[in-house]
């Protein structure tokens, strides 16, 4: 444990930069002294990634722990929304659980949409009396992202209940509302939401300030709306906060918050201002325990050399050095297994769709965004029967229950760009059914049926090739260290790039095709979904 520590300290409260010493005892920041410091070392509170679904970066939290530190993140605002929806209040406890020894402070949130919506089929339902049970745990921190708008506006009780339970126990709520304007984003905002990161525009995100939300300025893997979103720090900096929202292992690698930072700062952004997003509105809006150098405060702070890329020396968390240079002081562990999978195998010919002689509405992926479009097309025809034509980018795509047997839905889509084979996954928000999307019926089953066989995980499919990555827990995570899932993941994601996928991040992306609750066509299990009318809708015109 640390006992002093020296440097230029980053008070970020007062906005200053000064020289001195801090004084630790018990793990809390005691005093500063200011005096000359000749080395040139800063001081600052560490980092909060404000909205982050650790299962999406297909690691248990304690992985996750193991390489967030060596970026310089000390805490999280964690939505453990997808494991909930496959395993209920036991998938919840197991994070909790599985974070205990990680020393990273891990902020878990209720999950407000156990299912996301009742369109699909989910392994769990957790409704006010399952959400009440988390909100009155000292290790819960705020109600997740509410993600069924619709229910706001109408007035859904149950909706409206769990925002109550919210209130009553003194909780912030977090919010989900992509592209929603006017009367209607203020009737939800006034319904005592407090936080949005799904804004697409800047017009919308200036909106939902002027009512008083705070708005989440998220680079993930797929989701990415930094360049519409960076000029709210300089005109509304106190409304600012960052996030991933989702992170593949790969990415993760090689950074987490510290490059939203370094990013805002090369475009000429205020340091404090920056800063307060990265490090102080998240502790002030959640009621962290998490130290922001005042006395009193956990001793929780990162050292680095600089201020531009702002790479970590040595991260700090309670007055015990957890990371330096790079590596994480955090030992190897074995962790348990738990997952929800009971369907079966799926053969090509319960793919097939019957020619109907019309247009068919086509999904439209769009790289780096969550929202699709539709787009109508006349298909390629075989035998009477719809099948994918890669030559003109139409793909068929498929959800499989796997929760229960059950034929295959099946869509087509647009701009996933694959020439040739199959690659799937078991990870689909929110409900995480498989997924799978390919140029040929026989390539699709091969890649569904890996899954089943391996319980969950991403697959790949070309000709005789097979590529799995094994997710054992839940179907989301895998037990291993970051390096060997990172690389693992990616390898398959080049491959799926060498099939023919222009895509950022293919299975990131194709995950989101059976998200209903954004806009605007998706899939789910259970049929093809307008998220515009919020209902069901024909695969042909």
């Amino acid at each position: 444990m640390l006992k002093t520590i020296s440097g230029k300290w980053v008070d970020i409260l007062n906005r200053r930069i000064c020289e001195g010493t801090f004084t630790i005892e018990n793990g809390q920041i005691s005093s500063f002294k200011e005096e000359a410091i000749a080395e040139e070392i800063y001081i600052l509170p560490g980092f909060i990634d404000a909205h982050i679904h650790i299962e999406s970066s297909m690691l248990l939290p304690y992985e996750f722990a193991r390489i967030a530190l060596t970026h310089g993140t000390v805490a999280t605002v964690s939505d453990p929304h997808e494991i909930a929806n496959v395993l209920g209040l036991e998938g919840v406890y197991y994070m909790l659980e599985n974070a205990k020894d990680a020393k990273l402070k891990f902020h878990f949130g209720a999950p407000s949409c156990v299912p996301a919506t009742s369109f699909e089929s989910s392994g769990a339902v957790m409704g006010p009396a399952a959400v009440e049970t988390l909100l009155q745990r000292d290790d819960i921190f705020y109600l997740s992202e509410m993600m069924n708008y619709p229910g706001v506006l109408y007035g859904d009780q149950e909706v409206l209940q769990k925002i109550a339970l919210a209130k009553h126990y003194n909780k912030p709520v977090d919010g989900h509302a992509p592209g929603l304007r006017g009367k209607d984003v203020k009737q939800y905002i006034d319904a005592g939401i407090s936080t949005d990161h799904e804004c697409f525009t800047l017009d919308e995100a200036l909106e939902k300030i002027s009512h008083g939300m705070k708005i989440l300025i998220r680079e993930g893997s797929a989701a990415r709306n930094f360049e519409a979103l960076h000029p709210l720090l300089r005109s509304h900096p106190e409304s600012c906060m960052f996030c991933c929202d989702d992170k593949h292992p790969d990415e993760l690698l090689l950074g987490h918050i510290n490059l939203h930072v370094s990013k805002a700062i090369a475009l000429g952004y205020d340091l404090y201002d920056v800063l307060y997003a990265a490090c102080i509105h998240p502790v002030m809006h959640y009621n962290l325990p998490v130290g922001i150098l005042r006395p009193g405060d956990p001793a929780d702070f990162i050292i680095t050399k600089n201020l531009a890329d702002f790479k970590p020396e040595m991260t700090v968390i309670n007055g015990e050095v957890v990371a330096e240079k790079g590596s994480s002081f955090l030992p190897e562990k074995k962790h348990h297994i738990i997952n929800n999978f009971n369907s079966s195998p799926i053969s090509p010919t319960s793919l097939e769709v019957n020619d109907e002689g019309n247009l068919l509405r086509v999904i439209e992926a769009y790289d780096g965004q969550l929202i699709t479009g539709e787009y109508h097309a006349k298909v390629k025809v075989e035998h009477g029967l719809c099948v994918a034509d890669p030559e003109n980018d139409i793909l068929k795509i498929a959800v499989v229950n796997r929760y229960a047997p059950s034929l295959p839905s099946v869509a087509f889509i647009k701009n996933i760009g694959l020439k040739r084979g199959a690659i799937a996954s078991s990870v689909a928000h929110d409900s995480h059914n498989i997924i799978v999307v390919g140029a040929d019926d026989a390539s699709i089953c091969k890649a569904v049926n890996l899954l089943f066989e391996h319980r969950g995980g991403l697959s790949l499919v070309d000709g005789p090739e097979e590529l799995v990555i094994a997710l054992p827990v839940a179907g989301l995570m895998s037990d291993r260290d970051c390096l060997t899932i990172g690389k693992a993941y990616a390898h398959i994601d080049h491959k799926a790039k060498e099939l023919g996928s222009s895509l950022r991040a293919p299975y990131m992306t194709l995950s989101f095709m059976a998200l209903l609750v954004i806009p605007s066509l998706k899939i789910s299990d259970k049929g093809i979904f307008d998220g515009n009318s919020f209902r069901f809708t024909s695969l042909f015109v």
